[in-house]
């Protein structure tokens, strides 16, 4: 090793405890040359697989599974840290570092060598008689190469090579426009008259970002979620409102950071590559590994969503027009004034506002309340720990163990609070996966990464119910990965069917409006007191308030992803034009011509939810089933968290998810859970 190499904390082996990552040294010139140190070493361990004569599933398929081991953790820290501590400078090498993985996945996939071995040891599966996790790692190592080109002519794999390598280009670029174009834009007040009907906390916490930025006189509002939600809930200003709204929807829609030329580009790469391998649309070639399994199931159900929620839309909106008329709201209503109004017609109808709840809800109590859930449930407890380097002073980080066994289980990172340098949103990601590596099986280091409302100088972060829930959420994939007792790291953790892998995100929501889990944690910040009985009830009273008008809008997104990618994209001229008449079944507002949901959609343009934004609302009849069975035995009931832990979050993808699924609940979801759940049928 060279001297420039020992010096690169990607390429020596981590001198940390579990050798977790030392991200205190890692600078932006360590990155592509860790890449391609990781990529030599691949290919090396490839040849030597190559150069066994005789081909079997440890040193062909097992061997496989490591060779690239230290690709995927430079990767991993690469993409992460794009995401939650991004910078020009990082965001400058994203099309060369993209390139160069695309590229070495290109090598192993295309190369006729691997694959005719691989090849080898399928054939001989019946003989083999592999069982469990080896028969599905051997599957999967199969069809993955079938899939990603091993079949084609060279003439074709070089057109998938040069379409993988683009493709690796764009996805970062759209997030990044996403982002500059969130940043870009400030709402600033100087009369304090403009933020009538603020809560306090919201008006803190423009006040202290508005110091922040050197204008100590005014006030600022952003699009970062603690800032914009809390502004179209209550702000009195309506023209402040629209202002807002058409920033938020129209982020990368024209100007600078235009993204739809990139939507196109993303859309017609993915049909091509679909057709090239024998698909009929990019829709097709992802459903075939879901649970779903064909773009008609998907526009089943969903056509069975949309007939169930538009109704019960229309209704809510005809329910808020009436009571913004009583108070001489405008008519027609607008997107802007939904929230507002909707808000104000839940204050009436439940004598409830959420605000009441945010100083129940200071974030150190949550924390730890969310930790108590997961030792009563799965046995699991927390230990902060300053033993670990962080990417930001607001990242801590946690060893987990096993309570009863006082095992290690893996390691958390909580990266709570916006900043620039940070896209919108949340979500739960791996610094390592669990499984086995070339040093034996390792466990995993785990990341939740979200945009909570910020402390000011005079309070904690109290946090809204809504990012309450939202943190139970991304825990509940946490718990997915940190729970992970498999084999092969490609089969664990959330390496499961995307249609599959919010339920354990989903059903972990569920607890926030259960008395016995609110009585854990949320205790006024000041006083102690805990969260009044009343206001539990009022939060389950209006669990279902505006039910119609949410499950519509996921639909309507779900049916604009399946659009997108279950067609021929190549035709599509406008990007507006396409988008409003994929979603005209859903409107029940005048669409605003000046918006674009398309331009500023991360998930299917930016993340892995192409063709899968469906998955959704197919986890929530999943969770609504699989809550029932919690219900019916008692939230913490300890024999139905231990199946569920068993069944669903030790197993990963290491078998089909509809047999994990049957065997914590005895049988096969109802398809009806959700719908009734939400009072729409």
């Amino acid at each position: 090793m060279d001297s420039q190499s020992s010096d690169n904390p990607l390429i020596v082996p981590s001198p940390l405890q579990d050798q977790a990552v030392p991200f205190d040294r890692i600078q932006v010139e360590h990155y592509l040359p860790a890449l391609d140190h990781a990529i030599a070493e691949a290919k090396g361990r490839i040849e030597g697989i190559l150069a066994n004569p005789a081909a079997d599933f440890e040193n062909t398929i097992v061997a496989l599974e490591q060779a690239g081991q230290e690709v995927d953790r430079v990767s991993s820290v690469f993409y992460n840290q794009l995401s939650a501590k991004t910078s020009d400078e990082l965001q400058a090498l994203a099309a060369d570092f993209g390139a160069k993985s695309a590229n070495f996945s290109s090598d192993v996939s295309l190369d006729p060598r691997v694959f005719a071995r691989v090849k080898a040891v399928w054939d001989k599966r019946q003989t083999l008689d592999l069982k469990g996790e080896k028969a599905r790692l051997l599957d999967d190592t199969y069809s993955g190469f079938v899939r990603n080109g091993a079949l084609l002519s060279d003439n074709e794999k070089g057109e998938l090579r040069s379409i993988d390598e683009r493709l690796a280009k764009l996805t970062p670029d759209f997030q990044h426009n996403v982002l500059k174009a969130t940043n870009a834009f400030t709402l600033w007040i100087e009369d304090e008259a403009d933020l009538a009907g603020l809560p306090e906390g919201a008006v803190k916490a423009a006040k202290l970002a508005a110091e922040e930025r050197g204008r100590a006189e005014a006030w600022v509002f952003t699009l970062d979620a603690p800032s914009y939600v809390p502004f179209m809930t209550y702000a009195d200003g309506r023209e402040l409102r629209e202002r807002l709204w058409r920033a938020f929807n129209a982020r990368a829609f024209g100007g600078e950071f235009d993204n739809q030329p990139l939507v196109k580009e993303i859309a017609a790469l993915r049909f091509q590559r679909a057709k090239l391998l024998g698909y009929p649309t990019h829709a097709a070639f992802v459903l075939e590994k879901r649970m779903a399994e064909t773009p008609a199931s998907v526009h089943a159900f969903l056509d069975r969503l949309l007939a169930a929620s538009k109704p019960a839309a229309e209704r809510d909106l005809a329910d808020i027009q009436a009571h913004a008329t009583t108070l001489g709201g405008p008519s027609p209503l607008q997107p802007w004034d939904v929230g507002y109004y909707s808000e104000k017609l839940k204050q009436h109808r439940f004598d409830f506002d959420e605000e009441a709840l945010r100083p129940y809800f200071p974030l150190s109590q949550v924390i730890d309340g969310v930790f108590e859930h997961c030792r009563r449930l799965y046995g699991l407890v927390f230990r902060p720990s300053d033993a670990y380097p962080v990417w930001h002073p607001d990242v801590k980080a946690y060893e987990v163990y096993d309570e009863a066994e006082d095992r290690y289980v893996g390691l958390f990172y909580a990266d709570f609070f916006p900043r620039a340098s940070k896209r919108n949103g949340a979500w739960m990601t791996t610094y390592r996966d669990q499984g086995l590596y070339a040093d034996g099986i390792k466990r995993p280091h785990v990341a939740i990464v979200c945009n909570f409302t910020k402390p000011t100088a005079d309070r904690p972060s109290l946090l809204s119910y809504d990012e309450v829930r939202t943190f139970f959420h991304e825990m509940g994939h946490a718990l997915h990965g940190l729970l992970s007792r498999c084999t092969y790291r490609s089969l664990g953790g959330t390496n499961v069917y995307w249609d599959f892998v919010e339920l354990p995100s989903q059903i972990f929501e569920n607890w926030v409006q259960e008395k016995d889990g609110l009585d854990l944690f949320a205790k006024h910040y000041r006083t102690g007191e805990s969260l009044p009985a009343d206001l539990v009830q009022k939060i389950r009273d209006s669990a279902r308030f505006m039910a119609g008008w949410q499950s519509l809008r996921q639909t309507a997104f779900a049916l604009l992803d399946m659009a997108w990618h279950d067609g021929d994209p190549t035709v599509i001229g406008s990007v507006p034009e396409f988008e409003r008449s994929a979603m005209a079944r859903t409107q029940v507002l005048p669409p605003v011509p000046e918006a674009n949901t398309s331009s500023g959609f991360s998930h299917i343009f930016g993340g892995g939810y192409a063709a899968g934004y469906y998955s959704y609302k197919w986890a929530e009849v999943l969770d609504a089933d699989a809550f029932e069975l919690f219900r019916e035995k008692g939230l913490f009931d300890p024999e139905t968290a231990r199946s569920f832990k068993e069944n669903v979050l030790e197993r990963g993808g290491t078998e089909h998810p509809m047999e994990l699924y049957k065997r914590f609940r005895g049988r096969e979801p109802d398809p009806d859970a959700l719908l009734r759940r939400d009072g729409l049928m």
